[in-house]
């Protein structure tokens, strides 16, 4: 849906990005698809093999705040150079691993570049994206994520047959050496600057720094971490139950409703679909709104909070009647509508903080990635001690309520720098 944007330099930069957020999910998740060949060529343990995975989040969640700090000071075209290299890097030296000790420190490394990746990425989208189109361009790049995720195991499967798994990851390290040249040559921190871009796209663009400074300066922390504190928490509350689906789900397929291995990754492919298709139309809707009504509270936090209404509504009913059908339903409307409101959380920390929306979106993102390292330990403690997949999952319902009230304490319509204007959303939005 790239008709929301108005001329050829702001496709192709919107283009780089939505390529970058696939490319980095792929590398995120390619461990997970070559395990198995891997655990058995170089020896590991089950729980040797479960450290490596974790290395990954003890750098990604600290990692957010210093990239979208650096993002912020120095701008998003040296971050993201930096970051692409980091996971070029990283993730052809996995290729030469022979052991734990390797696996986890090239792990725990690319967890940093990935860490610091989203804020500066959310930093670029406030320069080169009107108010209007903003949820748009969130809504296409976080999906393509969701499909980078999704494409990882046959894409790493085929280079695997074809190849060698430390193949697999010496030509995935490649592609991404290739997009950080890439960002490196198209990419100015101010669009006013690049070459190409016409008067009609820098009509629609978010006014440029009269100083013009490649960064926003020293990052207002006292004045930013109030703001941005809602939506930190309701972001945790997110995250709680996201990070379940992305964990415990195909277990819960398997032992809860019976379902074989096959049958299970089917319909948790499925479900995973649903949230990529979801994730997009939450930005083409927050757009909508904001169109329409002009009004930042009903197109950001009203829908964040409507959304997670529908998740709950589809939470209860699953956890509440054993059978697969209705379980079925229920967790693929949750997670479809879990999908939907990022989106509008992403754009609220660009509302809320314009010129610091690498740090505003990176407080955000740590505390789901905290969420992310303890939900699933959480999840899986509570299930041994009741014998129950109800009362973890009811706990998420109650931190989703909890979140609904929050959202009233999110103000996208109060920025800390100045308020945003909603002046030419028609032109932008046609």
């Amino acid at each position: 849906m790239l008709f929301a944007f108005s001329g050829r330099a702001t496709r192709n930069f919107l283009t780089l990005v939505v390529v970058m957020h696939f490319i980095l999910f792929v590398d995120r998740v390619n461990l997970a698809a070559a395990a198995s060949v891997m655990q058995q060529d170089l020896g590991l343990s089950n729980i040797a093999l479960g450290v490596a995975f974790s290395a990954f989040n003890y750098a990604y969640a600290p990692f957010q705040l210093i990239g979208g700090w650096f993002a912020d000071r120095f701008g998003a075209r040296r971050t993201l150079t930096v970051c692409g290299l980091t996971w070029s890097i990283t993730t052809i030296a996995t290729g030469a691993v022979t052991g734990l000790v390797s696996l986890f420190a090239v792990r725990l490394v690319l967890g940093m570049g990935e860490g610091a990746t989203l804020p500066a990425v959310t930093r670029a989208l406030s320069k080169w994206t009107s108010l209007a189109a903003r949820g748009t361009a969130v809504g296409i790049t976080h999906a393509a994520g969701r499909l980078g995720a999704g494409a990882s195991a046959p894409i790493v499967a085929f280079l695997i047959a074809w190849f060698s798994w430390r193949f697999s990851f010496v030509a995935l390290g490649v592609v991404s050496a290739f997009w950080a040249a890439a960002w490196w040559w198209f990419f100015r921190e101010d669009p006013r600057q690049h070459p190409r871009i016409t008067r009609a796209e820098l009509a629609a663009l978010p006014a440029a720094d009269p100083a013009g400074k490649i960064g926003s300066g020293p990052v207002p922390w006292r004045r930013l971490v109030p703001r941005v504190a809602p939506l930190m928490i309701v972001y945790f509350c997110q995250g709680w139950t996201g990070w379940l689906f992305v964990t415990w789900m195909p277990s819960l397929l398997q032992k809860n409703y019976g379902f074989d291995l096959k049958k299970s990754s089917f319909l948790y492919a499925a479900m995973l679909f649903c949230a990529m298709i979801a994730e997009f139309l939450g930005g083409v809707v927050t757009d909508y709104l904001l169109r329409r009504t002009g009004n930042l509270l009903i197109a950001r936090s009203r829908m964040i909070a409507a959304s997670w209404i529908l998740v709950v509504a589809g939470l209860v009913p699953a956890i509440l009647v054993h059978d697969p059908v209705v379980g079925l339903t229920g967790f693929t409307v949750a997670l479809f509508f879990l999908g939907f409101a990022i989106a509008p959380l992403w754009t609220a920390t660009m509302d809320i903080a314009p010129k610091y929306a690498g740090s505003s979106s990176a407080l955000m993102n740590s505390a789901g990635a905290v969420a992310g390292i303890l939900s699933p330990v959480a999840f899986g403690w509570l299930l041994d001690r009741t014998g129950s997949w109800t009362t973890p999952f009811g706990f998420s319902v109650g931190l989703l309520l909890f979140a609904i009230v929050m959202t009233w304490r999110i103000r996208p319509d109060h920025s800390i720098e100045t308020a945003p204007s909603l002046g030419g959303l028609a032109v932008a939005g046609e």
